[in-house]
């Protein structure tokens, strides 16, 4: 009962500092509850093609199944969750601890997902319906020099199935962040995407339109600022165009980590977000949505 006034006044802020920048529209928000101890601390997410059926992965190594409700007009008004998974090695067993900071989602059509850990470096092929890790792709000894808890953080695979990822951190405030890329044969580097300011990145997703959709967050006193860029990439290898979407102000809304792109029934594309809550009072577990004409 002591801390209601605080929380109150925290949403009360975050209503009051809200603003956005950029070609994206905000068309729908809700916060996403559940009493089971390992909800929360969401840092990725896939929304289905019916853009109602959602994944979100935590970085306590759990999947929480969720589906959508939406009004009239195709926009947010509620959810309901579906099972709460922890992620098993290949045998069933849990994962170890250093094992289980799992960042990064993508799934594939046939339902297969793709998951990014940090702690012990490594991206893995998961089954949900067992629960199971499927596979672990190849392991460069490079992965051994990325930095514990910011190295991961976004992933993402394009129409051919070559697997993108991004640190959260590029090691100095003018370096671009470094994109590594995964063939089906062998990682390499085929480019850099600018960086700027204070955003760190945190997701990503390829949009159905083929383009790279880029989530990054700025900690500015105790608030998050959000922003989305886009950019076109040539042949994988290169870097066509860039725009920025998306930029709130800090308290717009939580802590945004996951970003799944989709196109809705009246053709437009939408960016459906998630927040990692990071298992705190003060935050939450929110699902944020922007609609792209």
């Amino acid at each position: 009962m002591p801390n209601r006034p605080r929380r109150a006044l925290a949403v009360c802020c975050l209503v009051l500092w809200a603003s956005t920048a950029g070609a994206a529209e905000l068309v729908g928000r809700i916060t996403w509850t559940d009493p089971h101890p390992l909800f929360g601390g969401f840092s990725g997410l896939a929304v289905a093609e019916n853009g109602t059926d959602i994944v979100a992965l935590g970085d306590r190594a759990v999947l929480a199944d969720g589906v959508l409700s939406r009004d009239a007009n195709g926009n947010l008004n509620g959810i309901t969750r579906g099972r709460l998974m922890p992620l098993l090695r290949k045998n069933g067993d849990g994962l170890p601890e250093y094992f289980r900071d799992s960042e990064g989602l993508h799934r594939y059509p046939d339902g297969r997902l793709l998951i990014s850990f940090e702690g012990y470096h490594r991206v893995e092929h998961h089954d949900p319906e067992t629960g199971r890790m499927l596979g672990r792709l190849p392991r460069p000894a490079f992965f051994d020099e990325f930095q514990n808890n910011s190295s991961l953080e976004a992933l993402a695979a394009d129409s051919r199935g070559w697997i993108y990822m991004v640190p959260e951190r590029s090691g100095k405030l003018d370096r671009p962040f470094p994109v590594y890329r995964f063939d089906g044969e062998a990682w390499s580097v085929p480019f850099a995407l600018r960086r700027d300011g204070d955003f760190l990145v945190v997701g990503m997703d390829f949009g159905p339109d083929g383009r790279l959709y880029l989530l990054e967050r700025a900690l500015r006193g105790l608030f998050f600022a959000t922003r989305v860029r886009r950019f076109e990439i040539a042949e994988g290898a290169r870097v066509v165009s860039e725009e920025t979407l998306l930029e709130t102000a800090a308290g717009t809304h939580d802590n945004l980590e996951g970003i799944s792109v989709w196109r809705d029934g009246a053709g437009d594309i939408r960016i459906t977000m998630i927040s990692d809550d990071n298992f705190r009072f003060l935050q939450r577990t929110e699902i944020v949505e922007y609609r792209l004409d």
